[in-house]
């Protein structure tokens, strides 16, 4: 064991690492924050977690030593999944460097039995700057062990932003005159399409078309393998699977209608087994389920979530629809940047609104106890019933929320419009998802 922790630390001491390219996470801050706290990296496979903490430790080494900043992934094979292994790492550390150890960056470490308890103790005994990551929820704020609450800080990484996007395909635009170039506009156009389709894994994004759609069906096998079926224990592999293409294949689900869908195609599976099956897939932060806005738990309960996936790469490369669905993809970026907002700001949460007469909202935006906007994503308004049936909905919403601030995501209209007596504002995606840039449009 002691061999080899050795052996691995005196690698990282002569690893090379590799270019990175700025994003709008900075982790600087963090490795300043008073007190120190244990830094918690979380989010899905292949987001950049690991680019970012490379990005920090070239910064901190223009100051520190290697010997002084250490990093561990605990997927590498030769690390034995036992609790030993963390017991005997700082010990080995001292005897092999004369520095003393200043920054700690341990990756996928909660695959190690009692990882937890483990860091609480040197945590609170050593003077050293820890930073954890991990594609698993244990590491999030919902469930991290109760042994280190209070001690850390969770940063969720997610693909990335539409204008980290830009700047990793080396593309660059005055956001605030764009659209009335012709060129420009069209090279953005035609970059938004690419951001749809293909999705925002920074791997992805910068491999060659060609690769794109096998390297998106390798994280999915990844995901299903290793961080469902291995880390709990799944037994009914092909249920699984069934479920997985169901769930991409569809805009909502109830426990009963999947259930009763699966039962239909001779797959044998509980309800609750099925319950447990899709709280592993969104502990694997592949699939975002959105429910009901209700002040009645019981509704929250019976009626169906809305289903997002963490990237649009896994709708189009996955699910078996024949046709780009702009729609759906329009709707499911918003909820990945919702996400990204919500990360920013715990009290934020978002939820879609639906009353009796099955009309409906894709998006009502709460911040705490109060609502503070209402969205609707249409791709394609040409259709004037369509128009009017999704103002509608946005009004009506407003009104029993008691919340005035409406907006509609379209394709490339903007403007502001009087209906049934109350503005509404439309913006295009791009500008939207931009919208740093737009004060006017952001959350408030």
């Amino acid at each position: 064991m002691d061999r080899t922790i050795r052996t691995i630390l005196l690698e990282w001491g002569s690893r090379k690492l590799p270019g990175v390219i700025d994003r709008e996470i900075d982790l600087s801050s963090y490795a300043r924050v008073k007190p120190a706290k244990i830094i918690v990296l979380t989010g899905f496979r292949r987001v950049g977690k690991t680019y970012l903490t490379f990005h920090l430790i070239q910064k901190l080494l223009e100051r520190w030593s290697r010997e002084e900043i250490l990093y561990i992934n605990f997927e590498d094979e030769r690390i034995p999944l036992r609790t030993e292994f963390l017991t005997l790492l700082l010990p080995t550390i001292r005897r092999l460097f004369q520095k003393k150890v200043k920054f700690l960056f341990l990756d996928e470490v909660h695959n190690i039995p009692n990882w937890s308890k483990w860091l609480r103790r040197v945590y609170d005994k050593e003077d050293i700057r820890f930073f954890v990551s991990g594609s698993s929820s244990k590491m999030s704020r919902q469930e991290i062990p109760t042994e280190l609450r209070g001690r850390f800080l969770e940063v969720r990484v997610l693909p990335l932003s539409f204008k980290e996007f830009l700047r990793f395909k080396d593309l660059k635009f005055d956001l605030e005159r764009v659209e009335y170039v012709v060129d420009e506009k069209a090279e953005l156009s035609k970059a938004l399409d690419e951001y749809l389709s293909y999705g925002a894994l920074p791997e992805i994004v910068l491999a060659d078309e060609e690769k794109k759609i096998e390297i998106a069906h390798s994280y999915f096998q990844t995901v299903i393998r290793r961080d469902i079926i291995e880390r709990h224990r799944v037994n009914n592999e092909e249920a699984l699977k069934a479920l997985l293409r169901l769930l991409l294949n569809s805009t909502s689900y109830t426990i009963s209608k999947l259930y009763n869908t699966l039962k239909s195609l001779n797959y044998e599976i509980g309800k609750s087994t099925l319950m447990n099956y899709i709280s592993y897939i969104e502990n694997s932060y592949f699939m975002i389920s959105t429910p009901i806005l209700s002040f009645k738990i019981k509704n929250q309960l019976q009626y169906p979530r809305k289903v997002y996936f963490i990237d649009n790469i896994f709708i189009n490369s996955i699910s078996t629809k024949f046709s780009k669905d702009y729609g759906r993809l329009y709707e499911n970026l918003v909820a990945v940047e919702l996400l990204r907002l919500r990360a920013k700001n715990p009290l934020m949460d978002f939820y879609y609104w639906r009353n009796p007469q099955h009309e409906e909202v894709d998006f009502v935006i709460k911040i705490g106890e109060k609502v503070k906007q209402s969205i609707q994503v249409c791709y394609d308004l040409s259709d004037p019933d369509t128009r009017k049936r999704e103002l509608r909905a946005l009004v009506k919403a407003g009104k029993e929320l008691q919340c005035d601030n409406m907006l509609v995501i379209t394709e490339d209209y903007e403007g502001h419009e009087i209906f049934k007596n109350k503005e509404i504002k439309f913006i295009p995606l791009w500008k939207w998802l931009c919208r740093s840039r737009f004060k006017s449009f952001q959350v408030s």
